[in-house]
């Protein structure tokens, strides 16, 4: 499990794809991996991967085909930067949502507009999630814990902060920047419980 609350930012230092899977070499930016051992889980841009090799400064993860196909890592190129966040550890602060690390869809930024020192940004909601997405609700984008501000049947708005555009590769983000999304695991939890109890 993880948080939503972005601990470094880092690059794709290397990456080998083959036909139905790729090595990525990622830079750990400012974070310490000294007390992580292989095997543990790190979240890469909101998806929940396995450390297959530690060094001082980068780690080594493999990825799947299906990872591959349902998140923005198929489109990561050398040099492309990264939000970075460790396992939860029991007894660590929550400061964001609980975040599984598992991708929900692919959504497309729409529009990118300041508001002030913040931005707004406008993202796609991609089909079969939009029931999970409700104004003032949680939302995971690209591993970043953030408040849905505002809903349309075909996008909803989201507020970056200062303090978030600095610690986080939100950003670097465009028009047609795609992102991985996770919806608030409450919400699918809530779906269902209810359809248990249609039954």
């Amino acid at each position: 499990m993880f948080t939503g609350i972005i601990k470094a930012i880092g690059c794709v230092d290397d990456l080998q794809r083959q036909e139905d899977q790729a090595r990525f070499v990622f830079s750990t930016g400012a974070l310490d991996l000294s007390k992580s051992e292989l095997g543990d889980s790190i979240a890469v841009n909101g998806v929940c991967l396995t450390l297959t090799k530690i060094n001082n400064k980068n780690f080594i993860a493999d990825l799947s085909r299906e990872t591959l196909k349902n998140t923005t890592f198929s489109e990561l190129s050398v040099g492309d930067p990264i939000n970075i966040e460790p396992a939860l550890v029991l007894g660590d602060s929550l400061d964001g949502h609980l975040v599984s690390g598992h991708v929900d869809a692919v959504g497309k930024v729409l529009s990118v507009n300041k508001d002030g020192e913040s931005l707004l940004i406008d993202i796609d909601i991609p089909n079969g999630i939009s029931h999970y997405i409700a104004r003032k609700g949680s939302i995971c984008v690209d591993g970043v814990s953030l408040t849905v501000n505002g809903i349309t049947e075909q996008s909803f708005t989201l507020t970056i902060v200062p303090h978030t555009l600095e610690s986080t590769i939100i950003s670097n983000y465009r028009v047609g920047t795609k992102v991985n999304l996770e919806v608030d695991i409450i919400a699918r939890y809530l779906e269902r419980f209810g359809q248990s109890a249609e039954n």
